[in-house]
């Protein structure tokens, strides 16, 4: 079955409002932040937010109009259990003017069993930012086991997540459906999270036509009432091109179903 024109279209007008439009590159610097901020309100419409650095984050604040939210990252990318250099980080983008914190779990260390180190480090960053979306990264790609995914995603719901975010984009595996899957269910069994929280999508996801199987995702665990950017965002830095040819009228339909 072929995507229709305008549901292609409609897929577009939610990806651009869900969007957190990001720059993580090791030498970033003010002129790049200058650039990505330039973008984040054009003729179709305004993203999200922008996802920067901390050290960038008060220069972001400074360029993008209020509606615009400023995300920043801590522990990242490497996910460790330094409690203190996490704690730093959040709270450089908390005295930054920034609106949400993008915080990486130690995934590695979930996986070697240690789940009272994530949850330490996970509620000390949740304290550090109270009063700010917390979206915590569970570099759902290198975890790989749904078992793992789905206790990540329990440890951040208990700890105050107001996004399960899928991955840092720094790795060989990004977000995935699957595990995509796992993250939702997992909100949507939580009676405290399932009207609440949200999911935000990162690592690979670089047109229309990849985030189309991800909103249909959310709308059929979280409901279509999800698909706002209060609860469904799309981490990247590649996809507002193609978000503003498709709603130029200049991509072509593609292969799908639900949207």
């Amino acid at each position: 079955m072929t995507t229709s024109p305008s549901n292609l279209h409609d897929a577009a007008r939610i990806a651009l409002a869900c969007l957190d439009l990001t720059s993580l590159n090791d030498n970033d610097t003010e002129a790049d932040i200058t650039s990505l901020c330039a973008r984040a309100v054009g003729p179709r419409g305004a993203v999200a937010a922008v996802c920067v650095w901390p050290r960038l984050a008060s220069f972001a604040r400074g360029l993008v109009p209020a509606p615009v939210g400023v995300a920043a990252v801590a522990n990242f990318p490497d996910g460790s259990t330094d409690v203190e250099r996490s704690v730093r980080d959040t709270r450089q983008i908390v005295d930054a003017g920034a609106q949400e914190v993008d915080v990486v779990l130690p995934w590695r260390t979930l996986a070697a069993g240690d789940e009272r180190a994530c949850a330490g480090l996970l509620a000390a960053v949740r304290r550090a930012c109270d009063g700010l979306v917390l979206k915590v990264i569970l570099e759902s790609g290198e975890l790989k086991d749904e078992r793992l995914i789905r206790r990540a995603s329990e440890l951040a719901l208990a700890a105050g997540a107001d996004f399960l975010k899928t991955s840092t984009g720094k790795t060989p595996a990004g977000a995935t459906l699957a595990a995509a899957r796992v993250m939702l269910q997992a909100i949507a069994d939580d009676p405290a999270a399932r009207t609440r929280v949200g999911f935000k999508a990162s690592g690979g996801i670089r047109t229309v036509a990849d985030a189309v199987p991800y909103l249909d995702l959310v709308a059929q665990i979280l409901g279509h009432d999800a698909l706002v950017p209060a609860r469904l965002r799309i981490g990247a830095s590649s996809l507002l091109g193609d978000i503003e040819a498709v709603l130029g009228g200049r991509a072509a339909p593609v292969a799908g179903s639900g949207y």
